[in-house]
């Protein structure tokens, strides 16, 4: 048994089957939806705990914000035996129709972070496992949740600056569905380790509705939004344990 320094975990107490989010504080309600939950570990933005979703036992790590931190706890996870890594987190809209209270399956997404180019060159694709989109649906289907579906972008960039501008309205016009931070990073480490893989995303804002582009209004506060979270978190569950 082998300590993952990151994490600061054992890879031998590591389910296969693993739920990641961003912030850590979501593992409280999460642990909610567990039976027999019991913490794995703690350190910086990565906690992790244990438990059990339809008879089946998951962990439930937070990766914190961002490819370089995120990937260093994607690539960890996989080394200490992850089968199935889904992430649950939030995203901003980039199509008019993409609005804060949505959901997102993404099938896959654009390289723009920093880490994954550093990895393999920037002609690997970063797509998610298909069974696990469809596993996904159907949990959104069961549920009667309309989901918009296709590609996200990955960008390390949240606020930008008048010198350079922001690129979000040339991904728009590529039909990319919303704009996230971490998604591409989990897509390219799974598939270099063959780990199936997915992302369902809250949509927390339109970046591109908002002052025509201004961040200024940004709220991810909203009833709406904290209602997509939820939905986001058991349309993971029941896709990665399903």
């Amino acid at each position: 048994m082998a300590m993952l320094p990151i994490l600061k975990i054992d890879d031998g107490s590591l389910p296969n089957l693993i739920l990641v989010v961003g912030d850590p504080e979501r593992l409280t309600s999460i642990a909610s939806l567990l039976k027999g939950t019991k913490e794995l570990g703690k350190n910086r933005e990565y906690h992790s705990i244990t438990g059990f979703y339809n008879d089946k036992q998951i962990a439930v790590v937070s990766h914190g914000v961002g490819s370089a931190g995120a990937g260093a706890c994607f690539e960890e996870l996989c080394r200490g035996g992850a089968k199935r890594i889904i992430r649950a987190g939030s995203a901003g809209g980039l199509q008019e129709n993409v609005s804060a209270g949505d959901l997102v399956i993404a099938h896959a997404a654009v390289r723009e972070d920093g880490l994954s180019r550093k990895i393999v060159p920037v002609s690997y694709p970063a797509t998610a496992t298909p069974d696990l989109i469809i596993k996904l649906r159907s949990a959104a289907n069961s549920a009667d949740i309309n989901c918009h579906e296709g590609l996200v972008l990955t960008s390390d960039m949240f606020y930008p600056h008048e010198i350079l501008g922001s690129d979000l309205p040339l991904w728009q016009r590529a039909s990319v569905t919303a704009v996230e931070m971490e998604v591409a990073t989990l897509f390219v480490i799974c598939r270099l380790h063959g780990v199936e893989t997915a992302a369902v995303l809250a949509i927390d804002g339109n970046p591109l509705n908002q002052d025509g582009g201004s961040m200024d209004t940004y709220n991810p506060n909203q009833d709406s939004v904290r209602n997509a979270v939820t939905a986001s978190i058991t349309l993971a569950l029941e896709a990665l344990t399903g």
